[in-house]
């Protein structure tokens, strides 16, 4: 059964983010707040972790999970940027958007896009998704908490805890927060487009 604890959305605890990341630091699954909903979170290599988060988001190989970072320059060991795109990243972050970039050797092969060799980067502006990256001092392995056949990221702790409490490992509660998606923006092949629309507004990629 999940660990509960409840974290000040504005003035994130210390004593609890370490708490978070002591889980994580053991192979854990937690569930944390984002700009765009909750979201499934885990150190990245682990396996027993990944496949959990697989189980509970009934996801296969063509998934495209993502690095949740404190900033551009943690991102840089494990997607390819361009030059625009960099620039792209900088302007929007911290905010709602998740960038697809093509990875490099430092990303775990299991969590890849199968074919496309692709990896997703988040720079949140949540302040306890920030503390958490911060505390851990290496990327988190993420994926929003959408379950299947459902549109948006679950966005209240109770529903999540009522559904998921014995799948997880901690559940963090910082209230109901915004449920809406994640702007999408692909950066492969030197291009940068935006692939879905969400709350995330980028005016110099719109027609």
């Amino acid at each position: 059964m999940a660990d509960y604890i409840e974290i000040h959305p504005d003035n994130p605890q210390a004593r609890l983010i370490y708490q978070a990341v002591e889980n994580i630091r053991k192979g854990g699954v937690i569930v944390y707040p984002t700009d765009s909903g909750y979201a499934l979170g885990c150190r990245v290599g682990e396996k027993r972790p990944l496949d959990i988060i697989k189980r509970i988001r009934k996801l296969d190989d063509k998934h495209n999970f993502s690095l949740v970072c404190k900033s551009l320059a943690q991102s840089s060991s494990f997607a390819k940027l361009s030059n625009d795109a960099h620039r792209l990243i900088k302007s929007l972050t911290p905010g709602p958007f998740t960038f697809i970039a093509d990875a490099t050797k430092e990303v775990p092969r299991r969590m890849m896009h199968a074919k496309r060799k692709t990896i997703g980067i988040r720079i949140p502006g949540n302040k306890i998704a920030l503390a958490i990256v911060e505390e851990l001092g290496e990327p988190l392995l993420s994926a929003s908490l959408i379950m299947p056949d459902e549109e948006y990221a679950m966005n209240d702790p109770y529903e999540i805890r009522e559904q998921l409490e014995n799948e997880l490992d901690l559940i963090i509660d910082a209230g109901i927060v915004n449920g809406e998606n994640s702007t999408i923006i692909s950066c492969i092949d030197n291009q940068v487009e935006i692939v879905r629309q969400g709350i995330g507004a980028a005016p110099m990629l719109e027609d």
